[in-house]
């Protein structure tokens, strides 16, 4: 046990050693989503999600990582880093002829509230050249109800832009369904949390069937799209088409790839589902 707490610390300690310099040494690499249209199975949308390509440790993903980049400050950079590449990629495949799709990156609390967001983005877009309308942006329940009044400030500018809004693991939170209505005209897309999906079932009436489908209505009722994230069978796509779910992400799809595989799906009408072992 001690030589195993000994190697974790070590790694950890190289992690937040490496960490700062992972953009100058391009250590960083974005892998790409597709999300789905329920009805056809096109692909609609992409989420953008990082990845840090260490020379010791292998790819690394953002849940280890993350962390240490908000402890050390470095989070911003990184924040930024990741909106100016993702713009950039889509704007490659859009004049490539490929799908135009918009594209999601989710961004940190301490990122979402620094004073030069708006600027950032506004000039990430114009030096990219990627219209408004293909970039979304991801933020947590969380962030949300905690920073209401600035947030919604912030949303406000955002979406003037042409910029759509999805509030990411809904359900993981504090806020009740009741909660929903405060984010109308905040909130394009709601993302149902991949622990109610799971749970979903079309012979059972479980809760998780009851409280997926209570989302999906309300969100229907207050203008918003809903995409169920974490879909692994062909079960759950079924209960979620029948619930009338807008869009669908998952391993039934496809796991996140790097950009240049994302092509190829890119390159299809649409996605045929593969069901995941799980």
């Amino acid at each position: 046990m001690k030589s195993k707490a000994v190697d974790y610390e070590a790694r950890l300690n190289s992690l937040k050693l490496d960490l700062t310099y992972v953009i100058a040494r391009n250590e960083l690499e974005l892998y790409y989503q597709p999300k789905v249209s329920a009805e056809t199975n096109r692909i609609i949308g992409a989420e953008a999600l990082l990845r840090w390509n260490h020379p010791k440790w292998g790819i690394i993903g953002p849940n280890e990582f993350i962390p240490l980049a908000e402890k050390t400050g470095f989070i911003n950079e990184i924040g930024k880093w990741v909106k100016k590449n993702a713009c950039r990629q889509n704007k490659v495949w859009q004049d490539a002829g490929l799908l135009k799709i918009p594209v999601s990156i989710n961004l940190s609390a301490s990122r979402f509230l620094e004073r030069d967001l708006i600027t950032h983005v506004m000039d990430t877009l114009k030096e990219t050249k990627l219209d408004p309308q293909y970039l979304e942006i991801e933020i947590t329940e969380t962030l949300l109800l905690e920073n209401e009044e600035v947030v919604f400030s912030v949303l406000d500018e955002l979406r003037n832009l042409g910029i759509k809004i999805a509030l990411d693991d809904f359900g993981t939170g504090y806020s009740s369904l009741a909660s929903l209505n405060r984010f109308k005209g905040k909130i394009d897309i709601l993302k149902i949390d991949r622990s109610f999906i799971q749970g979903l079932s079309s012979s059972l009436e479980e809760d998780s069937n009851f409280i997926v489908k209570m989302i999906i209505q309300l969100s229907h009722q207050l203008k918003m799209n809903v995409i169920a994230e974490g879909v692994e069978t062909n079960e759950q796509l079924a209960v979620l088409q029948k619930y009338n779910c807008s869009m669908i992400q998952g391993y039934l799809f496809s796991k996140p790839i790097p950009a240049d595989e994302f092509v190829k799906l890119l390159k299809k009408d649409n996605l045929e589902p593969l069901e995941y072992s799980i």
